[in-house]
C-alpha cells in the first residue's frame, strides 16, 4: 500500500479549518463547486462531482479542531477502499495540516495526478481561508486531459 501524503499550514485557527473540512457548503468552496451530503457527523456521506466523474465519501471519525477522516466508498477503482485523512494542529497562528490519503493498491500513473491536484486543492483551502476565495473545481488549475 502507498499512501499519499503533504504538509501545509494555513494562517487559521484549527476550528476555521474543521469547519471547512466538515461543512458541505465550505468544501464546495475549495474542493469542487458540486459538493453535497452530510460531513458534520460520522456516517455521514458526501458527494463530489467533477467535470471528470466524482467521488462519495463516508465521514469515519470526526475530532473537532484535530482530525476528520474519510473512506472512499464510490469512485475510480483506483479510490474504493482508501481513506482520507486530516489531521490538525495549531502551532502558533497557523494551523498545520497533515493530509493522508492513504491505501492506495499501488503506486498507478493516476495516484501521481492525484498528487498534484490534492496538493492545488490544499492550497485552494488555504487561499479560502486566509483571503475568502478559493479555486474549486471548475475554477481550479487542469494539469492534464484528466483535469
Amino acid at each position: 500500500m502507498v499512501d499519499i501524503l503533504h504538509r501545509v499550514g494555513i494562517k487559521a485557527s484549527t476550528a476555521e479549518v474543521y469547519a471547512a473540512l466538515t461543512s458541505a457548503e465550505r468544501l464546495a468552496a475549495w474542493w469542487t463547486t458540486d459538493t453535497t451530503g452530510v460531513g458534520d457527523e460520522v456516517g455521514g456521506v458526501l458527494q463530489f462531482r467533477f467535470g471528470a466523474g466524482g467521488f462519495d465519501m463516508k465521514v469515519d471519525e470526526l475530532v473537532p479542531g484535530k482530525r476528520v477522516q474519510w473512506e472512499v466508498i464510490d469512485g475510480p477503482e483506483e479510490w474504493v477502499g482508501t481513506h482520507v485523512i486530516w489531521d490538525l494542529d495549531q502551532v502558533d497562528d497557523y494551523t498545520v495540516i497533515l493530509f493522508n490519503h492513504q491505501g492506495w493498491k499501488e503506486p498507478v500513473e493516476f495516484m501521481h495526478h492525484c498528487s498534484t491536484k490534492w496538493a492545488l486543492f490544499l492550497m485552494s483551502l488555504k487561499s479560502l481561508i486566509e483571503t475568502g476565495t478559493g479555486a474549486p473545481d471548475p475554477h481550479d488549475v487542469k494539469i492534464d486531459n484528466w483535469n
